[in-house]
């Protein structure tokens, strides 16, 4: 083939190869959370999604339900998992993480993503952290982005505050997974 006058004779001037229009790679992430199973805390529960706005983290929508903060990490991520439930909920009383406190080192969590895996943890820790001493930093520590897959679980503790109604703790469980 000839190239004509003033046509260019490589790159993009010519067909083939060298002018293929290729689609960048899509980054994919980690399935999100959908359900999760704690056996030694009577947990069994769908999860939702909520956000964090303004720096709070919205509430579940309801007793029976967890919620994943969508700001934090996927399911098999070098992330921090973060998800809250309730302790107690008006008029149903007990609600869905009110056994967590009671965890220990090395129960077992298991979560389903929505690709219908299970992602099985093992807790690391568990911590109650008082809000009125829970500064950024301290704040950080639990939600914040970690360099290893985490699975961070909070729901309240403590006395309840009428003033304020608040409870005066927060009860954090840390959970690492399973190889």
């Amino acid at each position: 083939m000839v190239a004509a006058a003033g046509a260019p004779r490589s790159g993009c001037g010519r067909p083939g190869p060298a002018c293929a229009v290729t689609t960048p790679p899509r980054l994919t992430r980690g399935p999100k959370p959908v359900a999760i199973i704690i056996p030694d805390a009577e947990g069994d529960a769908p999860i939702e999604v909520n956000e964090i706005i303004d720096g709070k983290m919205t509430a579940p929508s309801g007793p029976w339900v967890v919620g994943w903060y969508r700001e934090s990490g996927r399911l098999g991520e070098a992330d921090n998992i973060v998800m809250a439930g309730h302790l107690d909920y008006w008029g149903a009383g007990k609600a869905v993480f009110y056994h967590i406190g009671a965890l220990k080192k090395d129960d077992r969590i298991e979560i389903i993503g929505d690709d219908d895996q299970h992602y099985r943890f093992t807790v690391e820790w568990v911590r109650t952290i008082k809000t009125a001493n829970a500064g950024p930093d301290a704040i950080r520590q639990v939600v914040g982005k970690t360099a290893d897959e985490r699975l961070t679980l909070i729901t309240c503790g403590g006395d309840f505050d009428t003033g304020t109604r608040e409870y005066e703790e927060r009860i954090v469980v840390r959970a690492i997974p399973i190889s």
